[in-house]
């Protein structure tokens, strides 16, 4: 894999007279966790419609393992796996039947789809849910299986923005140990969006602070620093009252 793996030069988003996003510069490595921290409107989610080629930046440029993706938004997709904040299944099938689906779309023959299928649901701890249809979920079984989704075409990055929205304490904490296990067993790259300082701590090495469309600083957080200051008094320099924005 490249590195930088994802890399923001002056990335700029305008509608009319608002700016979302303003002239934003950021290089994520291979293997960063990395925790685009902020509160909502902040312009996350527009900087990573932008990343995914979704959205045309009005200025500068995203390239992912130096793919554009203005120019190149299809092949960026290949290689980028995304799970949104709500994520879309066919509920009436069950959620095997959504995972093969996906897999197929992506060139993936059934037989292996089924096989890869079936070893995913067990990775995210709905081995016994498999049959069941996706209609029947609860949110935190939903996003779980939205991970499998996105973990089916074996993508080089994952983009998760908001992913534990609507999820209970139990489910949250077993959403965000799935994602440090699959960084550090198999060498994703994750950019995780989130407005929860506690869970951006919880999980990522490295955190940018976004707001108004800037980001105002791009922290390193080492274990040490995890333990003895955390990023919440790093968190209260750029907002005001803290973890009112959570």
């Amino acid at each position: 894999m490249c590195q930088p793996v994802i890399e923001l030069t002056g990335l700029t988003k305008k509608y009319g007279d608002f700016t979302a996003v303003n002239d934003l510069n950021l290089r994520i490595n291979k293997k960063d966790i990395f925790g685009l921290l902020g509160p909502n409107g902040a312009g996350k989610s527009t900087t990573i419609l932008m990343m995914l080629g979704l959205t045309e930046p009005t200025a500068g440029s995203v390239k992912v393992c130096g793919i554009n993706s203005t120019t190149h938004p299809i092949d960026v997709k290949r290689i980028v796996g995304y799970l949104p904040e709500d994520v879309g299944f066919y509920d009436d099938m069950t959620g095997i039947e959504n995972l093969v689906y996906t897999a197929q779309l992506n060139g993936i023959r059934k037989k292996e789809a089924k096989k890869k299928a079936g070893l995913l649901l067990e990775r995210v701890g709905l081995a016994n849910e498999g049959k069941k249809k996706a209609g029947k979920y609860s949110r935190g079984m939903r996003q779980r299986l939205g991970l499998a989704d996105v973990l089916i075409k074996e993508p080089e990055v994952i983009i998760l923005d908001e992913p534990t929205s609507g999820i209970d304490p139990s489910g949250v904490r077993e959403f965000m140990d799935l994602i440090h296990q699959l960084s550090s067993e198999e060498g994703l790259t994750v950019l995780f969006s989130s407005h929860h300082l506690d869970q951006v701590q919880q999980v990522c090495n490295r955190v940018g602070l976004f707001c108004k469309g800037k980001l105002l600083a791009d922290i390193e957080l080492t274990e040490q620093q995890k333990r003895e200051h955390g990023l919440d008094d790093i968190y209260n320099r750029y907002f005001e009252g803290g973890k009112d924005h959570e």
